[in-house]
């Protein structure tokens, strides 16, 4: 299929992130407030008006689907939405259809996900040690994570684990994750702490652990060979030679991954984000709900909303402040 979505700098849209709930059995200090005000149910799309939206832009091009939150699992009746969607995996219009997931529910429905056509999925995991994890969740069990990735990888499932970078939390655990990770044949991506979200008293600036000083801490133990390859998202890859593993680099401030950027994200009320890091957004719930009938409103939607993406986000550290930041909370958009 050839992509119709092309935005106003030739990039084709090809990947959508979905967030399908903005609630959370965790409350991880760099992504929500530990009281948050969750938004009223009768905001959200419903899972049929979920299936119809993604539907909509699967038939524009789009061939990735990933599905996030808040932590997606504990959206009541999820599955139902999966297996729906795995119609554009049979027919080949969907390309890959996966999510990323705090691991918490994953010995529920680890199967389940197979069953549905997920071949791989990211499991957010910050740190080994069970009362950092306690802490940096503020409501998570590691044992109960670790217990979802056992399930995860006996269904059959490829897991990638996905580590904020977190500077005076996880420095000292860099080899043990990778370690870790190379014990159970996962790869793992390390992601810079972003600018997100009016989260109180959180540091960002002192949280900021750039990854250009992991690599180089990485790259004294291990052979990095960097890799071309690309997965639809913003990582670099890099193998490591003693293990074969890949390591994963999101670097949104020491080096802006916008100039390939193939991706919208689309929230759980219907809130289409054309940039993660900047605030414009369009309203696709209002087209889709008017004319329940026709999607055609929708579809001029999209595509208006498209021709509008933004060359790139303004993530910036480097004067000593959080500039660039957006108010609104990683879990509103999608993780």
């Amino acid at each position: 299929m050839t992509p119709s979505l092309i935005d106003p700098f030739q990039r084709a849209i090809t990947y959508l992130r979905v967030s399908v709930t903005d609630r959370c059995d965790f409350r991880c200090v760099y992504c929500m407030s530990e009281n948050m005000s969750f938004l009223p149910k009768k905001e959200l799309l419903t899972l049929e008006e979920l299936d119809r939206m993604c539907s909509t832009f699967v038939g524009l091009g789009v061939q990735k689907l990933r599905i996030t939150g808040g932590e997606p699992l504990v959206r009541r009746d999820i599955m139902t939405f999966f297996r729906s969607m795995s119609r554009h995996l049979e027919t080949g219009a969907l390309k890959e259809l996966t999510l990323t997931t705090n691991g918490s529910q994953l010995e529920r429905f680890a199967s389940e996900l197979k069953a549905a056509g997920v071949n791989r999925i990211n499991v957010s995991l910050d740190t080994l040690d069970d009362e950092k994890f306690a802490r940096i969740t503020r409501w998570g069990r590691l044992a109960q994570v670790l217990k979802g990735i056992d399930a995860a990888q006996s269904a059959g499932l490829r897991v990638k684990i996905n580590a904020v970078a977190l500077k005076g939390f996880n420095e000292d655990e860099l080899f043990t994750l990778t370690d870790w990770c190379a014990s159970r044949d996962m790869d793992l991506t390390w992601i810079e702490v972003m600018p997100m979200g009016d989260l109180g008293n959180e540091d960002r600036i002192g949280q900021y652990w750039s990854l250009k000083d992991l690599r180089r801490d990485l790259g004294q133990r291990y052979t990095l060979t960097d890799l071309a390859e690309r997965t639809g998202g913003p990582a670099r890859y890099v193998r490591l030679e003693e293990t074969g593993q890949k390591i994963g680099f999101i670097t949104p401030l020491t080096h802006n991954f916008c100039e390939s950027c193939n991706r919208v994200r689309l929230t759980c009320t219907g809130e289409l984000y054309m940039c993660l890091g900047q605030e414009d957004m369009a309203d696709l719930r209002k087209p889709m709900r008017d004319f329940p009938n026709n999607d055609a409103p929708l579809v001029e939607a999209i595509r208006a909303a498209i021709s509008l993406k933004p060359k790139g986000h303004d993530f910036d550290y480097s004067r000593q402040r959080a500039d660039g930041q957006v108010s609104r909370h990683m879990s509103h958009t999608g993780g």
